[in-house]
């Protein structure tokens, strides 16, 4: 079996403290998407910072002429269908498209965000919140991680985790976030013609 793995911190705090620019532009992306902390979007900078890193190294090596090294190959192709599979490249893209991602790119990614874009909650903070008490579900599994990066082939599988009160269309929040389904409309409409 084995121990297990020394646990380390998943991302890095920037170099300096106090860069009223960086500072700006961290607060104006915590409130957009919702962050809990500075934390959270110093972990999407380092996952960032790594898809970039691995395609400079790649540039690197094919200018120094190895393109045609298995490593080189297979790596490369690991990198660009990982980048793919989470939506942060286009489907064509290349080592010079991870190398222009920007941050924003990964952020969008996160489970929080396309729950928001799905229409499954009214806000980015909201969904949060729907996630975290467990209102949220990718192929029937309940999801509570908020920063859960989704590929692209779950990304149609989001739904309200089926034993949450949510998943139920006449439930009061559910209408706010949602509206009411159209036989609910239908009913009542028909209930007010007969009376």
């Amino acid at each position: 079996m084995g121990d297990p793995k020394r646990s380390r911190k998943k991302w890095q705090s920037p170099p300096h403290p106090w860069q009223k620019d960086r500072l700006e532009r961290e607060a104006v992306l915590m409130i957009r998407y919702a962050l809990k902390n500075k934390k959270e979007l110093w972990k999407m900078e380092a996952i960032r910072r790594k898809y970039r890193r691995v395609a400079r190294d790649l540039l690197a090596a094919i200018a120094a002429g190895r393109e045609d090294d298995p490593h080189i190959k297979r790596t490369m192709e690991a990198i660009l269908n990982k980048a793919k599979r989470y939506k942060l490249i286009p489907e064509d893209g290349t080592l010079d498209d991870i190398l222009a991602m920007d941050i924003e790119r990964v952020l969008r990614r996160r489970l929080d965000w396309i729950v928001y874009e799905k229409g499954l909650a009214k806000t980015p903070r909201q969904a949060r919140q729907l996630i975290v008490h467990g209102h949220i579900a990718i192929r029937g599994r309940r999801m509570t991680v908020p920063s859960y990066l989704v590929p692209v082939e779950e990304e149609n599988e989001i739904h309200y985790y089926e034993g949450s009160p949510l998943a139920d269309e006449k439930h009061p929040l559910r209408i706010a976030i949602v509206g009411l389904p159209e036989e609910a409309i239908a009913a009542s409409t028909e209930a007010e013609k007969s009376e």
